[in-house]
Order: C-alpha cells, then sequence, then structure tokens
C-alpha cells in the first residue's frame, strides 16, 4: 500500500474509527441496546482494517491506533460478556430479584394454589372425625405423628439427607416451571397435591393436640422451602398464561421472553433450596429449643422475601428486556 492508498484508506475509514471512538468513551452502562449492537460491528469492521493496515502499510502510527481501539473494544466486548465473579453478582443482584418481582401476581396466585390445601385439609382432618379415620387406621396415625414424621429428618447422615432433600425440592421447582407450558393446569396441579400433602401432616398433629410439635419441625426449613417452591410455581403459571394471553406481542415471542425470565427464576432459586435443604438436615433435626429452630426458619424466610422485594422493584425498574437471559 503507497502512500496515495494509505491517504484513501484513512480518509474513506476515518468516519468508522472516529465513531468507534467516541463510543468507548461512553460509560459501558450508559450504552443503549442499539449503540452495543453498533460497538459489536464497528470492532469487526475496525479489525479487518488492522488486519489490512499490518498486511499492506508500513504506517505505524496507523497501526498502533487501530491496534488501540481494537483492544479498547475486544475488552468492552468481551468484559460485558464475561461469565466471571461480576457476572454472577450481577445474576443475584438484577436479574433474578427483577424476573421475581415481573412475576409477583403469578406467585400471589401460585402461593394460593400452595398454602389453600395446606388450610382446608389440615383443618378438615382436625375437626373431622370421619376425615380423620378415612386418613388411615389409628395406629399408623399414631406411629406417625409419635415417631416417623421426626425420624424422617434423621432418616440419613445430615450431608446425605441434605444432598438428597436438595435435589428433590429443585426437581419439584424445575416441574412447576416446566409443566406451565400445559397452560397452568399441570402447575397448578403440582402445587396443589404438595399444598395438600403438608395440610395431611398439619391436620394429623392438630387432632393429636401436638400442633406446637409439627409447627417446631416444620417451619426451620419450611417456611424458605415453600416460598420458593411458590416462587417456581409462579414462573411456570406465567409461562402458561402467556401461551393463552400473549398481549400484543407474537405468541412465540412472548413465550421466549418469559422463558428467559423463569429460567433465571429457577436458576436462582438452586440456593434458597441449598440454603433450606441444609437447615432441614442441621437445624429442623437438631436439640437446639424450639424457639431457636423456628428463628432460624423466619430469619432466612424474611431475609429471601426482603432481599426480593427491595431488589426485585429496584432493579425491575431499570432492566432492559434484554437482559432477562440468566
Amino acid at each position: 500500500m503507497d502512500i496515495v492508498d494509505v491517504d484513501r484508506f484513512i480518509a474513506s475509514n476515518q468516519p468508522v474509527w472516529d465513531r468507534l471512538d467516541v463510543l468507548l468513551r461512553v460509560r459501558r452502562r450508559s450504552l443503549t441496546a442499539a449503540e452495543s449492537a453498533e460497538l459489536v460491528g464497528l470492532y469487526q469492521r475496525v479489525s479487518a482494517h488492522l488486519s489490512q493496515a499490518r498486511t499492506e502499510s508500513a504506517d505505524a502510527p496507523l497501526v498502533a491506533r487501530l491496534t488501540r481501539l481494537v483492544a479498547g473494544a475486544a475488552g468492552r466486548i468481551y468484559g460485558t460478556r464475561s461469565r466471571s465473579a461480576r457476572g454472577a453478582l450481577r445474576f443475584f443482584s438484577t436479574t433474578f430479584p427483577a424476573a421475581v418481582w415481573h412475576a409477583r401476581r403469578f406467585m400471589a396466585a401460585s402461593a394460593l394454589l400452595l398454602f389453600g390445601p395446606v388450610v382446608v385439609v389440615g383443618a378438615w382432618l382436625a375437626t373431622s372425625d370421619e376425615a380423620l379415620r378415612a386418613s388411615g387406621p389409628d395406629a399408623v396415625r399414631e406411629a406417625y405423628v409419635s415417631e416417623d414424621f421426626e425420624e424422617y429428618y434423621r432418616s440419613a447422615p445430615a450431608a446425605q439427607f441434605a444432598t438428597e432433600v436438595t435435589v428433590n425440592n429443585i426437581q419439584v421447582s424445575i416441574l412447576a416451571f416446566a409443566a406451565g407450558a400445559l397452560v397452568c393446569v399441570v402447575t397448578a396441579y403440582v402445587l396443589v397435591l404438595n399444598g395438600a400433602n403438608v395440610g395431611v401432616a398439619a391436620g394429623l398433629f392438630a387432632a393429636a393436640g401436638e400442633q406446637a410439635r409439627f409447627y417446631g419441625l416444620i417451619l426451620p426449613h419450611g417456611l424458605l422451602e415453600l416460598s420458593a417452591v411458590a416462587v417456581a410455581g409462579g414462573a411456570g403459571l406465567a409461562i402458561g398464561w402467556t401461551v393463552v394471553a400473549p398481549g400484543d406481542r407474537r405468541r412465540l415471542a412472548a413465550l421466549a421472553e418469559e422463558g428467559r425470565r423463569a429460567a433465571a427464576i429457577v436458576l436462582g432459586l438452586m440456593v434458597a433450596f441449598v440454603v433450606a435443604g441444609l437447615i432441614e438436615a442441621f437445624v429442623t433435626p437438631s436439640s437446639l429449643p424450639t424457639a431457636a429452630r423456628v428463628a432460624v426458619g423466619v430469619v432466612t424466610a424474611g431475609a429471601f422475601w426482603t432481599y426480593v422485594v427491595v431488589l426485585g422493584r429496584r432493579a425491575a425498574a431499570r432492566e432492559p428486556p434484554a437482559s432477562w437471559a440468566p
């Protein structure tokens, strides 16, 4: 490339280089989605220019300038896409709580489907002798209340038990989430079934006058665990409702957007299930006073909901739609 060609090369591409330089001077968080896409395109074009300049030109200042621009753009692009600790921090400080907050109305419906059967079934067994007899023989009910329910929490070494419980809870949450694609019906069934199972236990203990013992065993881990199940169910219901009523979006586009939010929710909930599993394995069956064990459940569940509400409302107000992917 002779001097004339170098001058022509610079003149024809100068606006591209200047524009890339301008974008690199803008703070990363201040870039719009369109500007970010433009940055990627300019990076590719200037990379090609750099390759050409290195091959055909002996103009060292030109090569140096293009090298600086390409290096700056690469750092901006791949730094933004990094799955490093910063990415994880952003996910848990913004993406996950914003996704939960977005689906809050569906989570209210999910909580009703989950906790409604707890109250209804529990009250029915506690107040109806006929329902109590239909639930099983007297000896089986007595063994369940006096020994079996509590012994379940000591049925395996604590570390093994925590792993098994966590895996089971994650499977339930994924089922409730994935089933949402079947127009909410299966998600609702999973929630009602799980709520009814808790209600049976609550009703049997209440009928035996052992309510305090039951809540001392279920609340330490159950407050966080059932909260997470309700949140996962809400994500599933949100997907199902999107199939029914996508609004002004095309159905497939709406389903894809809601699916990204729901996937972020389920991924974030895995941490909650791990914490709940550890509490269920190490705190629930421990010799700590009942008040202390229940306090652990209240504190952890309270922290979870405070985190979701405070950060979720703040994040949802500023999070662009394109950032819902986990």
